[in-house]
């Protein structure tokens, strides 16, 4: 194979592979750089000469990468973001942060419970920047940060890698949540007997065994689980009108409730906390759009309530 001279290389190519990969499709990433479609298609032909791999290839749902890519999004991501940083040397302040973005994994329960205070802080600390929420949870945490395909993560644990760094922000708990309308007048609690006779809907990436069916094992007894998810936040739908309740992190169930109408109570069996933490890549902090997010995310946290219901 002949070597490849990067002065006869088209850098701009990599705008391109990035806006193609992070947006599915040559017409969105047309868009996001501000070309036709024309530009992007020809940019993507030469792309795959210089690579020597067809890249993407269409599907129904857009341009899928191929392996070759996925292994080259990290490094062209990392080269993206070294020439911003040195952009922001020259451009201190807020508005280098303009046309940045930082991409931060957590389960859709902490995006539930912190996702809009998390925009409205950064659109005074950091003006111009934009914030990608990417699902994860706390398996997959740790293998999303060393893969660069997330710059900071909110989860609960798993961030154990020599690579990584994080910091506790909480401890958590869980609360239950249930239509209203099944409740007695005046009713503020379950009792276990009532817990245990209700149908439950589990939110569980397996869909068969919850942390509250370990601790009812625990205690002698079982629940009926009616239906399970993977998104907490379908529970907003999931038990309207119905008998079902289900047990979810207390921040999720309170922005739930707010949201939707939906009764939060408390849980009537002994959960067992879980540490919440943010983490990050050692190198990540060197970039400072990813550090204004990170500073950002621990102001807000400092005095967050994680458990009261």
């Amino acid at each position: 194979m002949n070597q490849i001279d990067i002065e006869s290389a088209d850098l701009n190519l990599l705008k391109v592979f990035e806006a193609i990969y992070d947006e599915g499709g040559a017409g969105r990433a047309a868009l996001r750089l501000g070309v036709t479609q024309s530009a992007v298609s020809a940019a993507l032909g030469r792309l795959r000469a210089l690579y020597g791999d067809a890249l993407f290839t269409r599907t129904g749902r857009g341009l899928t990468p191929s392996l070759r890519a996925r292994e080259l999004r990290p490094i062209i991501g990392e080269a993206l973001d070294k020439f911003r940083q040195s952009l922001s040397l020259v451009r201190p302040g807020a508005q280098g942060y303009a046309g940045r973005s930082v991409t931060l994994g957590l389960s859709d329960d902490f995006e539930i419970a912190l996702g809009r205070d998390v925009i409205h802080a950064l659109a005074h600390s950091a003006p111009g920047l934009r914030v990608i929420f990417r699902q994860t949870h706390s398996r997959l945490a740790a293998e999303m940060l060393m893969a660069r395909e997330v710059d900071l993560v909110i989860a609960s644990g798993g961030l154990t890698a020599p690579a990584l760094q994080h910091v506790t922000v909480g401890q958590g708990g869980y609360a239950c949540l249930l239509d209203p309308a099944t409740l007695a007048p005046g009713q503020a609690s379950l009792t276990v007997e009532e817990f245990t006779r209700r149908q439950h809907v589990l939110v569980s990436s397996g869909g068969f065994i919850g942390v509250v069916d370990e601790v009812l094992h625990g205690m002698g007894l079982t629940r009926r689980v009616q239906a399970s998810t993977t998104h907490f936040s379908a529970l907003a739908f999931l038990l309207r009108d119905g008998e079902s309740l289900s047990t979810l992190p207390t921040h999720a169930a309170r922005g739930l409730a707010e949201a939707s109408g939906l009764r939060l109570l408390p849980c009537p069996i002994a959960m067992p906390g879980y540490a919440i933490e943010v983490g990050w890549r050692g190198d990540a902090l060197r970039d400072g759009a990813v550090a204004a997010v990170r500073r950002c995310l621990l102001e807000l946290l400092q005095d967050y309530d994680w458990t009261s219901v």
